[in-house]
C-alpha cells in the first residue's frame, strides 16, 4: 500500500550520525502505555521511531476484539500494529493511515512548544471476538525528541467505544486537547461522495495497482475502471487520483 510506504519513510528516524540520536528514556514511555493499559483498560501500542519497533499492551479489552493477550509488552519489529490492523474496516484502515500523515503535517508545521497540545482522536470500526464491527476509540499523541527535535514516539489507545448506534459513521478528528477545539476533521468523506464500486477502485489506486490489475480483481473491463477513476477525479474535484489522497493532507 503506497500511503504506508509513504508514512514509513515519513516517520522513520533514520539517521546515520549516532551523535545525533534521541536519549529519551524508553523506559518511562513504556510505563506511560503500561499505565494506560492498566487504569483505562485499553491496548496501549508506543512505536519507536528511531529504533522501528512497537512495544503493545493489552489489557481485556485485547479479548473483547478477537486479539491475542500474550505477554506485556508484546516487541514488534516495526511501527505499525499489525495484528490489530488487520481487524479494522478496510475503508476505515486507509483513512486512518491519511488522518495519521495529516497529523503529522501539522505537527511538523509548528513550533516544538505547542506540539503536546494536540491528538488524534478517532472513531473507527474494528472486529471483535465474534467478526462483527464494532467502534473503537482510538487516541494517538506524538513525543517529539528534545535532542534533535525529530519525533521520537507514537502512542496509540484502543478502547471499545461507548455508543455503539449503527446511525453513527466512523470519525477522523485532530484536537487541541487544551481548549477543546476540533483543529481538523475528514475531509473526504468517502461514502457520501462516491459510489461502492468507486471507493473499490479507489482504494485499489491508492494500494498502487494499475487499472489492468484493478480490471482484473474486478473482473471489469479497463474502459470501464478509467471511467470510474474520471468520475472519481470530477466528483473530488483533483487532477489526479492520487491527489485525492494529497487534498487531504492539508
Amino acid at each position: 500500500m503506497k500511503i504506508v510506504q509513504t508514512l514509513n519513510e515519513t516517520l522513520l528516524n533514520k539517521d546515520p550520525n549516532k551523535n545525533n540520536e534521541c536519549r529519551l528514556d524508553i523506559d518511562v514511555y513504556k510505563n506511560i502505555a503500561y499505565t494506560y493499559t492498566q487504569m483505562e483498560n485499553t491496548i496501549s501500542v508506543l512505536s519507536d521511531m528511531q529504533a522501528n519497533k512497537s512495544y503493545v499492551y493489552k489489557s481485556n479489552t485485547a479479548l473483547e476484539l478477537g486479539l491475542s493477550k500474550g505477554k506485556d509488552p508484546m516487541i514488534v519489529n516495526s511501527i505499525w500494529e499489525e495484528e490489530i490492523l488487520k481487524r479494522i474496516h478496510p475503508d476505515d484502515k486507509l483513512k486512518k493511515y491519511i488522518h495519521e500523515l495529516r497529523f503529522f503535517k501539522l505537527m511538523d508545521s509548528l513550533q516544538p512548544r505547542d506540539r503536546t497540545n494536540y491528538t488524534v482522536l478517532s472513531r473507527i470500526r474494528v472486529k471483535d471476538k465474534n467478526d462483527e464491527y464494532r467502534f473503537v476509540k482510538h487516541r494517538m499523541f506524538y513525543v517529539y525528541s528534545p535532542y534533535n527535535g525529530k519525533l521520537r514516539f507514537a502512542l496509540c489507545l484502543y478502547s471499545i467505544a461507548i455508543d455503539q448506534s449503527v446511525l453513527l459513521s466512523s470519525d477522523f478528528l485532530i484536537v487541541n486537547s487544551v481548549n477543546g477545539e476540533v483543529v481538523v476533521e475528514d475531509k473526504l468523506n468517502y461514502k457520501n461522495i462516491l459510489s461502492q464500486r468507486e471507493l473499490e477502485i479507489l482504494k485499489f489506486v491508492g494500494e498502487g495497482f494499475t487499472s489492468k490489475e484493478i480490471a482484473n480483481f474486478l473482473f471489469i473491463s479497463v474502459n470501464t475502471v478509467s471511467r470510474h477513476r474520471q468520475n472519481i477525479l470530477e466528483k473530488l474535484k483533483v487532477k489526479n487520483s492520487i491527489k485525492a489522497f494529497n487534498e487531504s493532507f492539508h
